[in-house]
């Protein structure tokens, strides 16, 4: 199920359409040097990885960051930088970007303009990659066919809280992300999974 869609662990993702897009690889084994766009939702350890971005990109690899970003230039590759909200194109894959932030949480303040991705696939609608957050009334309102959230509660919505995202903005798959490895368990995808309307299949990556 959702075969194109491989998570590696915490919020590390890789999508294989026309286009092989990564979001914050992190702990990548070998070196495949495959990514055509490499996306960054923000700029802590597990999500900005220069050592792992450096085992997935290659000469023409462009990597999209929110725009309080600079970390990325490092990497001496096309770097575009994005804002909440903003609708762009890169190597022709559409893109929308969604903010990603806590509201009763102090780690991922509104303010540092970090973000979430809704990546617009022709083959399999929008995919929406939440990026670490809380419920916000900015991802309340997302359309989206495809729904990656975060469950590992602490610095993000926990299981029940994803699921309660996830039953707002009914996508028809939602994978739940973000638990298990840093922060969550391993038992947090089921509890997800048993807190999502029966309208959403739920498809466990981790």
């Amino acid at each position: 199920m959702l075969d194109f869609i491989t998570i590696n662990e915490q919020s590390s993702i890789r999508i294989d359409e026309e286009k092989v897009i990564y979001s914050d690889p992190y702990n990548i084994s070998g070196a495949p040097h495959d990514a055509d766009i490499i996306l960054i939702t923000h700029s802590h350890f597990d999500h900005y990885s220069p050592d792992d971005i450096r085992k997935v990109m290659n000469p023409g690899s462009v990597v999209v960051c929110p725009s309080s970003m600079t970390e990325p230039q490092e990497l001496g590759l096309t770097v575009k930088q994005v804002t909440a909200g903003e609708q762009f194109e890169v190597l022709g894959v559409r893109f929308e970007a969604v903010p990603a932030y806590n509201t009763g949480k102090p780690f991922h303040p509104k303010s540092n303009g970090w973000l979430g991705y809704i990546i617009d696939s022709p083959d399999h609608g929008r995919l929406y990659i939440a990026g670490d957050t809380d419920i916000t009334p900015d991802n309340k309102q997302v359309k989206c066919d495809i729904a990656l959230i975060p469950a590992g509660g602490t610095f993000t919505t926990d299981a029940v809280q994803a699921a309660e995202l996830v039953n707002t903005i009914r996508p028809k798959y939602a994978i739940p992300i973000h638990y298990g490895t840093v922060v969550g368990s391993p038992e947090d995808g089921e509890i997800f999974r048993k807190a999502v309307d029966s309208g959403t299949e739920v498809v466990i990556k981790l």
